[in-house]
């Protein structure tokens, strides 16, 4: 299966929920106050939130009225650009050495997506090794390591209940001394009430800086597509203990609220950079904007 025909059968729950209504709305609709009401229901249906279906509808009466538009085809092309540049974030193209650390709470697929990846990078040749930083969860580093070998790549770890920070220090120093052009970092799983746990995280941050000066340095959170939009406040709980840079969005395929990939984008500004598309270690994709919007307004 190629990639955007995964990305595709990823949001069949999502297409199916809400690109039929969308459909039928647009089939001959007359551009009234109805129209947008049950538009507004579509969109909050799919879990793209309140504020974000406020600002998508706003926008498109704006250009409807500005363009002086009465097709609704014509209006469902203005909505399409419209959820396009809330999606639409500038990524920088990754540089080696890199190190991407990787949080979110307990249960959302860190372990699953490092070795996920890990075999992407190492697929396109990269040495890569990754880091069990999550010394809190019993047999964390156990399951890294079955990924780190169906991936076959290198893993640094250490017995459970180390010092986390202690082992990401020493990891960084033998990627270093190795030339390791990818380093892949696990953490404890937080949850709002662990503030031991968020303050390791900043410290694990604080050091890779002052010890990796040289890379290209990477925060990504992982969220769970259905827990819709529980996502938005784990995004801000991480914003406030580190600068995030993306998110990878998992288990995208069992949810018929995809639609939570907006509301993340315009309420808290921060990119899904990889989308879950399966269990397989292949099944990670780059999120594509156009590849999304299609799906989610066209079904197609």
């Amino acid at each position: 299966m190629g990639i955007f025909a995964k990305i595709k059968a990823a949001l069949k729950k999502t297409k199916d929920a809400i690109a039929y209504r969308i459909k039928k709305l647009f089939t001959g609709g007359v551009l009234n106050g109805e129209f947008y009401d049950e538009l507004e229901t579509i969109l909050l249906s799919a879990d793209i939130g309140s504020e974000t279906t406020e600002q998508i509808l706003d926008q498109l009466k704006k250009v409807v009225d500005k363009k002086h538009i009465t097709k609704t085809d014509d209006v469902k092309t203005e909505l399409k650009k419209i959820m396009h540049d809330i999606l639409d974030f500038e990524i920088p193209e990754e540089e080696y050495p890199l190190v991407i650390m990787i949080a979110g709470v307990n249960g959302v697929g860190k372990t699953t997506t490092i070795g996920k990846l890990a075999n992407k990078f190492a697929k396109e040749g990269r040495s890569v090794t990754i880091v069990a930083g999550d010394t809190f969860r019993a047999a964390a580093a156990d399951q890294l390591t079955v990924w780190a070998e169906h991936a076959k790549v290198r893993i640094v770890k250490q017995s459970e209940g180390a010092d986390a920070a202690a082992v990401v220090y020493d990891a960084l120093q033998s990627a270093k001394s190795r030339k390791t052009e990818v380093t892949l970092i696990d953490t404890a799983g937080r949850l709002h009430n662990k503030v031991n746990l968020m303050e390791e995280l900043k410290k694990i941050n604080r050091i890779i800086d002052r010890e990796f000066p040289e890379a290209m340095r990477l925060n990504y959170i992982v969220l769970d597509a259905t827990t819709g939009q529980n996502a938005l406040s784990q995004v801000d709980l991480f914003n406030e203990a580190i600068d995030v840079d993306g998110i990878v969005l998992t288990k995208l395929d069992g949810t018929a609220k995809g639609g939570v990939v907006l509301a993340i984008a315009g309420e808290e500004e921060v990119p899904v950079v990889y989308v879950g598309v399966g269990e397989g270690i292949d099944d990670l994709e780059r999120f594509d904007i156009d590849e999304f919007v299609s799906a989610i307004v066209d079904g197609e």
